[in-house]
């Protein structure tokens, strides 16, 4: 009788007493250095990660079926504020925690008189870290991972924090890190900066921040504000839209007379600036008077625009209806709507008369880009929100990417878009007729700890500016030399790198890696997981040999990574036999670079992103990156997995509902890398039998 269970035990352990996963180099071997993401130790792994996982390990079994020298290592990160999240709310008694953490220890532990001892004991940071990294590994190795664990840490580990500290000492020293006022996403409750660990359902959502250009439209005594994520249409502005129903305000912010909504003025505090609010009003008493044009000085009108969002930005927009889709509709709306026209006394006619005005040539195009999209996305009315955000997407992109601006647009005329943004911008600012707000793109966004997420500007951070020096030119070159399957994204890869720009690296608080320039700093958890691979090439070294922290000065590591300096002079600075840093420089010179990374599409945008730069930035070019595949995430009968949508199924239950060998043979062949793949439990149930089929 075929029992799976029992095949699968009877092979790991033969696995784990023979150490055949334990990896060593072997110069009559070519080698192949194989890595997936190293899991985050605050709860158990699901099944989206065991597709990844997977994946790799087919990878790595093929490579040593075809004879290579294979090295698969895996590692547990552990930086930020989660931890410190679980353990907080531990601590106070939490009931919604409780239950959680008491759910994720039953996964492994039957007795509930254990079960709450562990999760009592979660007020400790490292007993959290402890559990799930034990917790996580035995999952790992329940689904047959071929990974050699003795070269196994965690980024809170004090052997790990001196290669960190290395690594932001050469981005330093090279002119990456730069220390200023910079925009970020902040939690007040935890008063600290926050990242995509931080977030609730953070890997689920899109953490980037929107920076609009307030232009200020001179009005009565002071000035008119609408907010922009495209200040170089405003050649193309026909007039400003208010909501009718919104509650307005004059104020003073840093001692101009602005007119914002009454929502946005809170958003300007968070951001520095200093806010009176002089008077509340109606929208609607703004409708039917005119501003000026700033660019040619024209009168534009005011008129009511119900898809204005006054919690949006200032909850004001200038109207370019050749170019915004939203805008182009909202007009056609006006304009048919007599009995709107009447109630707010507005002239037909000169409403009429308002039409779009070409700013923006496209290859292909002989009719306003916003209209043909509204066209092809079937938008009827502005209240189309779902086609019309659809159609808004396409046609910035487009324009973004291919278009040039011309003659309406004076001394920007035959610039490329993407060009003429930044210039625009820069040249408003000087000219005090534009200043910046900064928004999330996702919207109520919540922090672990329950509080609401804020953009806010923070003094004196410290971020990594990928514009710097040549630090973008090199990551471009990293890409173009490196195999990406499928190639598909590619693309994704190159438009992400177009607006990477600045980035804070560090906060104020959480568990990892001080700043060695800055010790009031802790290095985040995006900017301390991109080489760690190397480290993975010589801890087992490390631990072997006894080397304590303090031994690993910055001329350790130059010596290993960057063939820089005597080794008799490293030896004696850092108290390590030259033996054991001679053995360090070969082995990682063997392993190097890595020849195979396999992770989820989600991470192009961050993990893998600044994957490249800094290896492009910190190693020459011989241990560059050589390949990235990628999977698309794991969906749940046809539904996406999540945590909000209670459908997560982790490892831990793959364990004991169904075996490993059915796991890796359906998540092997259920979809190829580029497609979602959808776990049904009718195909699951066909698969197994057809495996007990063959077994019979």
């Amino acid at each position: 009788m075929y029992n799976a269970k029992e095949i699968e035990k009877k092979w790991q352990d033969r696995w784990e007493a023979s150490k055949i996963f334990e990896a060593n180099p072997d110069s009559k071997k070519e080698k192949k250095f194989m890595t997936v993401p190293y899991p985050y130790a605050s709860g158990p792994t699901h099944i989206g990660h065991g597709r990844s996982d997977v994946n790799g390990d087919i990878f790595a079994r093929y490579y040593r079926a075809k004879g290579y020298n294979v090295l698969f290592p895996m590692a547990f990160h552990i930086t930020g504020t989660p931890v410190l999240a679980i353990s907080s709310s531990i601590e106070r008694k939490d009931e919604k925690m409780l239950e959680r953490m008491r759910n994720y220890v039953s996964l492994h532990t039957s007795s509930g008189q254990k079960v709450e001892k562990i999760v009592r004991s979660f007020t400790d940071p490292w007993n959290v870290v402890n559990y799930f990294s034990e917790t996580i590994k035995l999952d790992l190795k329940s689904i047959g991972m071929s990974i050699d664990w003795r070269r196994q840490f965690t980024t809170g580990d004090k052997l790990y924090n001196k290669f960190i500290e290395w690594q932001f000492l050469i981005l330093k020293n090279n002119g990456y890190i730069e220390k200023g006022n910079y925009p970020i996403l902040f939690c007040p409750r935890c008063n600290n900066a926050v990242g995509e660990d931080d977030i609730a359902s953070g890997d689920e959502l899109d953490l980037n921040i929107n920076e609009f250009t307030c232009i200020k439209f001179p009005f009565e005594d002071g000035f008119l504000v609408p907010a922009t994520l495209r200040p170089e249409t405003i050649f193309g502005a026909t007039n400003l839209w208010i909501n009718p129903e919104g509650i307005y305000v004059y104020a003073l912010v840093n001692g101009e007379k602005w007119i914002i909504s009454d929502e946005a003025t809170k958003l300007l505090r968070t951001q520095g600036r200093n806010v009176e609010i002089l008077e509340k009003f109606d929208g609607k008493d703004l409708i039917g008077k005119n501003v000026k044009a700033i660019h040619n000085n024209t009168e534009l009108p005011i008129l009511p625009g119900a898809f204005v969002d006054t919690s949006t930005a200032t909850g004001v927009v200038y109207s370019v209806p050749g170019h915004a889709p939203y805008d182009y509709i909202a007009l056609i709306d006006l304009q048919k709507n007599e009995k709107l026209l009447k109630h707010f006394n507005l002239s037909k006619n000169e409403i009429n008369e308002i039409q779009p005005i070409n700013i923006i040539d496209l290859e292909g195009f002989d009719d306003f880009p916003a209209k043909i999209y509204c066209e092809k996305f079937g938008v009827q009315s502005q209240y189309d929100k779902e086609k019309l955000d659809k159609a808004t997407a396409v046609n910035y992109k487009n324009e973004f990417y291919n278009g040039i601006l011309n003659e309406k647009c004076g001394k920007y005329n035959k610039k490329s878009v993407q060009e003429a943004v930044n210039l625009v911008i820069d040249d408003l600012i000087q000219d005090a007729q534009a200043s910046k707000i900064y928004i999330p793109i996702t919207r109520d966004l919540k922090c672990r700890c329950g509080e609401k997420i804020i953009v806010t500007i923070l003094q004196d951070q410290w971020f990594l500016n990928f514009n710097a020096e040549d630090w973008k030119e090199k990551a471009f070159d990293c890409l173009d030399k490196l195999e990406i399957i499928p190639k598909k994204y590619r693309q994704n890869f190159v438009n992400v790198f177009h607006w990477l720009e600045k980035r804070p690296c560090a906060r104020k608080r959480g568990l990892g890696t001080k700043l060695p320039f800055d010790e009031n700093w802790i290095i985040e958890s995006l900017s301390d997981s991109t080489i760690y691979m190397s480290f993975y090439t010589i801890i087992h070294i490390i631990k072997r040999n006894k080397i304590e922290a303090d031994q690993l000065i910055p001329e350790v590591f130059d010596y290993i990574f960057l063939e820089k300096g005597d080794v008799n002079q490293v030896s004696q600075l850092s108290q390590i036999p030259k033996e054991v840093i001679n053995e360090m420089r070969e082995e990682f010179s063997y392993w190097y670079p890595v020849d195979h990374r396999h992770t989820a599409i989600m991470h192009i945008s961050n993990h893998l992103s600044f994957y490249l730069f800094h290896h492009a930035g910190i190693f020459p070019e011989k241990y560059w990156p050589r390949t990235i595949t990628l999977i698309e995430p794991v969906i749940v009968e046809g539904q996406k997995m999540g945590k909000s949508k209670g459908n997560l199924i982790s490892l831990a239950e793959i364990r004991e509902k169904y075996s490993t060998d059915l796991f890796r043979f359906y998540i092997a062949h259920g979809a190829d890398l580029g497609v979602s793949m959808d776990w049904r439990e009718k195909k699951i149930q066909s698969v197994s039998s057809h495996i007990e089929k063959f077994y019979s």
